[in-house]
């Protein structure tokens, strides 16, 4: 006579199931608020350092939130954060980071080092890891950062998971939703382009950064992209090896008409 198969120690899930039982499921209801994210950044590798950028659209559903977020974080004088994903959970990440570079800053002597500071957002993210698998929460930024153990110093570009998990980019990196349009661009324009974006000086990267975002926008509704003639203009970021500098609005627009800028 045979006898029932035993379930194996320490599988509850499977004891549940033979005992008719099921375990509860929390579902969200279908009918609740729509999350704002943000999309899309991008950084790339030019002749003078790194150009971090972000178009400057938040969306929830098919609604557009704002066309006036600042995607790109100075977290220090030689780190910048690009946010794709849920603004309220990146911004408060952004401040966390802030706090903690600056109070290792002054109560070290001496700035974090660029690894410790890749580590810091990356334990972030995976804390965040209960909201990031219920899919409220998500967010997938990019870190840029000037390494100093090297000579001359170096600007290097990083990309996340929504889990924590750290790549360095060679000479690119995108996130958020017109990321798929903006990489293949970059990848085009390295491989066939003239001049390639490592080539290329201020202006030049200026141009074609707002130029990605504005073929990324003709692709990708949640893209906001740039408009000279109702000013709206993207969030632009210089990191070199000596800091950060901001593209104004005004170098911007400069820098679609073909002309030079300070």
């Amino acid at each position: 006579m045979s006898t029932p198969a035993t379930p194996l120690a320490g599988d509850f899930v499977s004891l549940l199931q033979r005992s008719q039982m099921a375990l509860p499921r929390m579902e969200l209801g279908g009918d609740g608020p729509a999350i704002t994210q943000a999309t899309t950044v991008f950084a790339f590798r030019f002749a003078e350092g790194i150009l971090m950028a972000g178009d400057r659209r938040a969306t929830a559903g098919n609604i557009i939130v704002t066309d006036a977020v600042e995607k790109v974080v100075e977290i220090d004088d030689s780190s910048l954060l690009a946010i794709a994903g849920v603004p309220a959970t990146a911004f408060e990440m952004a401040r966390v980071l802030q706090t903690s570079f600056e109070y290792y800053r002054r109560s070290q002597l001496q700035p974090l080092s660029l690894p410790a500071k890749v580590r810091a957002l990356a334990r972030l993210l995976r804390e965040n890891m209960p909201l990031a698998l219920q899919g409220v929460g998500i967010v997938v930024p990019l870190f840029a950062g000037v390494d100093h153990t090297v000579s001359p110093a170096q600007p290097r570009i990083y990309f996340y998971d929504p889990l924590g998990a750290q790549f360095q980019a060679v000479n690119y990196a995108a996130s958020g939703s017109g990321s798929g349009t903006i990489r293949s661009i970059l990848a085009f324009q390295e491989r066939h382009g003239s001049p390639k974006p490592v080539e290329m000086t201020l202006p030049e990267a200026v141009r074609f950064a707002l130029r990605l975002l504005m073929t990324a926008a003709e692709f990708d509704s949640a893209t906001g992209g740039v408009n000279p003639e109702a000013q709206l203009f993207a969030t632009l970021k210089i990191l070199r090896a000596t800091g950060v500098e901001t593209v104004t609005e005004e170098q911007q627009s400069a820098a679609l008409a073909g002309t030079d800028h300070d």
